[in-house]
């Protein structure tokens, strides 16, 4: 299903093309009885819905988002049956991009990591908790030091060519682990690895723009799907004068984010957050607006995952594509003022590398 609002890019070499926004299960559902059971049910059918209808092809997961039992996929399975039981038009799985994530399983030695053994029992159990027959973009959701890539290359073949996934990538992998993996691959007549699941944002965008560079061109061609666009909430200036009572920063287990939250109050980038949120102002849209549509004039960004919670966060997500299509090149030069964070060509400063990314 075709969207007239809704753009669509190609994930790499794979030939699919997926929706440039997206929709992520992390840390929203089934988390210490945080939208779970029949609640989560409820709130994944409206939300998916909604996105659905605006033209998202893509939903993302992991074995272990939810954990620690991967509620969050047991919840999007049980809502993607009766959504495709109420309108099975909408929902033909044939339309679908499903992703999925194996590294962090269980609790015992070989419930995680990318082992022969636990990439195929992990699938396995994600696709009987997704209930589904194969997931379309299956990724190795970090690197792990104790496997061979040789090792894990051979898996995520198996795990393709067993009809369980149609490709693989990497997430949080360096340029090095990613070329590594995709020359063994080829050759030995095995999977290349096709896309990165990276975090990217205005605060985060050294390895994307620099480190990844040469993997978006050929032979390599990575397709993207960035997660954190938000950085966490933090460019939607939410946390500017306090933590509020419903942000992820008071839920048991995101310590860390205020810890971060610190961290960046000492390097000045509440100041840089204050000017996104008065520059997104004058132009007329929501400062998460503005830093999705940021996102999005990055060719290299095939889709965003996002992970609104409620309708009108949804809704005001959506509305980064109209914005994307809006912003000028003298825009986008006065951003990147307020940033003042661009990284260096891979090439040298003002070497033949620097590229113009700002264009939808």
């Amino acid at each position: 299903m075709e969207h007239e609002s809704m753009y669509y890019r190609m994930m790499g070499n794979t030939g699919i093309q997926v929706s440039v926004i997206s929709y992520g299960f992390w840390a929203t559902y089934g988390i210490k009885d945080r939208l779970s059971g029949d609640e989560g049910v409820r709130t994944a059918k409206e939300l998916m819905s909604i996105v659905r209808n605006a033209g998202v092809n893509c939903f993302d997961h992991a074995e272990a988002y939810g954990n620690p039992n991967g509620e969050a996929e047991r919840i999007f399975g049980i809502a993607l049956k009766e959504l495709q039981d109420e309108n099975p038009h909408l929902w033909r799985r044939s339309d679908l991009v499903i992703t999925t994530k194996v590294f962090w399983g269980g609790p015992g030695v070989n419930e995680s990591g990318l082992s022969m053994k636990h990439c195929r029992e992990g699938l396995d159990a994600s696709l009987a908790r997704l209930q589904l027959d194969y997931v379309d973009l299956l990724f190795c959701h970090r690197p792990d030091p104790h496997t061979p890539t040789s090792t894990v290359v051979r898996a995520m073949t198996q795990m393709i060519r067993s009809g369980r996934a149609t490709a693989w990538g990497t997430s949080e992998w360096s340029a090095q682990q990613i070329t590594e993996a995709f020359w063994i691959a080829k050759s030995e007549g095995l999977e290349p690895p096709q896309f990165e699941q990276p975090q990217y944002n205005m605060l985060h965008r050294d390895r994307f723009e620099n480190e990844y560079f040469p993997m978006f061109n050929h032979p390599y061609n990575i397709g993207t799907t960035i997660w954190s666009p938000l950085r966490s909430g933090f460019l939607t200036g939410k946390y500017l004068d306090g933590i509020p009572d419903d942000s992820r920063a008071t839920q048991d287990g995101y310590g860390w984010l205020l810890e971060d939250l610190e961290e960046r109050r000492e390097r000045g980038e509440f100041e840089v957050v204050r000017k996104l949120v008065d520059f997104a102002a004058k132009i007329k849209c929501t400062p998460a607006q503005l830093a999705l549509a940021w996102c999005l004039k990055n060719r290299d960004v095939s889709t965003i995952l996002m992970g609104a919670t409620t309708p009108a966060q949804i809704q005001d997500n959506l509305g980064c594509i109209e914005v994307a299509k809006a912003l000028t090149d003298d825009d986008m030069s006065k951003i990147e003022d307020i940033l003042t964070n661009k990284p260096d060509s891979w090439m040298g400063p003002g070497g033949a590398g620097t590229r113009q990314l700002h264009t939808l």
